[in-house]
């Protein structure tokens, strides 16, 4: 008997659950916290993306990544970011001037600027300052958060959780990002930027930019100082960061963000 009450009540669990993820697939400003730990964020202010490239570029380290394809939701806690200074900078796309590849880099901050690269995968770019600057901000990496058995599926070749999303290519390839998106607002639906994931703690470190041949001296790499998720942070580190972090810890603190973007406002 209490075996059965047991199998009845799992089964409520589950198809409350199953309610609240169709209602939040319809809309963003459902807020239901459907018995869980949900914590609230919202999409972030048009006036975030209009300040200086750097500045964004390290304030963005914390941020939700959010796409959004038919029923499919995907986010990520975005852990490393490139900023790319338009005419002051050679490694910029836009170093040169306007071409019909980069002419979303001088809309006004705030689109998405996608490309494609190396013949094999996209990228993704937040613009920022005001139209006409061509400044960028390169999504690197995300700790996953959200759709991950999706992302799985997307990136059959990733060996474990911590290569899903650890480089800019592999970003694109799990959530389902393409040339389609490019130019995207990001205030709109399908591909948005929400505030800072509460309780996700780091410190912001600065390093020079990875896979550049020209201004390679510049500090504009920001990245979450210790995140496995981060790009390069291969078998070695991520094996290095679990013993000193505690494997229980590492796989509670991940459990604990998956909750983070079930509630968006």
């Amino acid at each position: 008997m209490r075996r059965c009450e047991d199998v009845k009540m799992r089964r409520c669990e589950d198809e409350k659950m199953r309610r609240c993820e169709d209602e939040k697939m319809r809309s963003f400003n459902y807020i239901e916290d459907c018995g869980m730990k949900i914590l609230t964020i919202k999409k972030l202010e048009k006036d975030f993306y209009l300040r200086g490239c750097l500045t964004v570029a390290k304030e963005l380290i914390g941020k939700v990544l959010v796409r959004k394809k038919g029923r499919k939701v995907y986010s990520g806690i975005i852990v490393e970011t490139e900023a790319y200074l338009g005419d002051k900078d050679e490694a910029s796309h836009s170093y040169r001037g306007k071409t019909k590849r980069n002419s979303c880099m001088f809309d006004k901050g705030g689109s998405a600027y996608v490309y494609f690269t190396y013949g094999n995968h996209f990228c993704v770019n937040a613009v920022v300052g005001k139209a006409g600057v061509a400044h960028a901000v390169l999504l690197r990496a995300v700790e996953p958060v959200r759709g991950i058995e999706y992302m799985k599926k997307n990136r059959a070749a990733a060996k474990d959780i911590y290569n899903l999303t650890n480089g800019p290519g592999k970003l694109t390839q799990a959530f389902e990002i393409d040339l389609k998106l490019n130019g995207a607002d990001l205030h709109g639906s399908e591909l948005f930027i929400a505030s800072q994931a509460a309780g996700f703690k780091f410190k912001i470190k600065r390093s020079k930019r990875i896979g550049i041949s020209k201004n390679t001296e510049k500090l504009y790499r920001f990245y979450a100082e210790g995140s496995p998720f981060v790009t390069g942070a291969g078998v070695k580190y991520r094996a290095l960061s679990l013993r000193k972090r505690g494997r229980g810890e590492v796989v509670n603190q991940f459990r604990l963000n998956r909750n983070l973007n079930f509630s968006l406002k």
